[in-house]
């Protein structure tokens, strides 16, 4: 089962996870990623409480990402856990999605890119 709760902080939507971002979940992952982005506002995933990741969550990210940047917003990953963060590795996704030690290291970043 994957759960998640929406809010926004500091001018952000942060989207926490509480689960597996997997083939069973990545559709309904997909479709509110997207939704957020659309907002035209940065999204912050908190992964602190996702125990698994698979290419499907995999490609989700990269699709909403690019999205993300096509729309001049940017998406962060915050607190990605130990076998989620070995998965994004081995795809070398470390090198192209902007991910953080926690909450507050990204809405940090968000602050200093944005100049505010």
């Amino acid at each position: 089962m994957l759960t998640h709760s929406l809010s926004e902080q500091e001018g952000a939507l942060v989207i926490a996870f509480d689960g597996d971002v997997d083939l069973e979940h990545a559709p309904t992952v997909r479709k509110l990623l997207l939704e957020c982005v659309d907002k035209g506002k940065d999204v912050i995933l908190d992964f602190s409480k996702v125990g698994y990741l698979d290419s499907s969550g995999i490609e989700t990210l990269v699709e909403a990402d690019r999205e993300a940047k096509n729309k001049g917003v940017r998406l962060h990953l915050a607190e990605v856990g130990k076998i989620p963060r070995r998965v994004l590795t081995l795809a070398k996704l470390d090198e192209v999605l902007t991910i953080h030690a926690s909450l507050e290291d990204a809405l940090a970043d968000r602050k200093t890119k944005s100049g505010g």
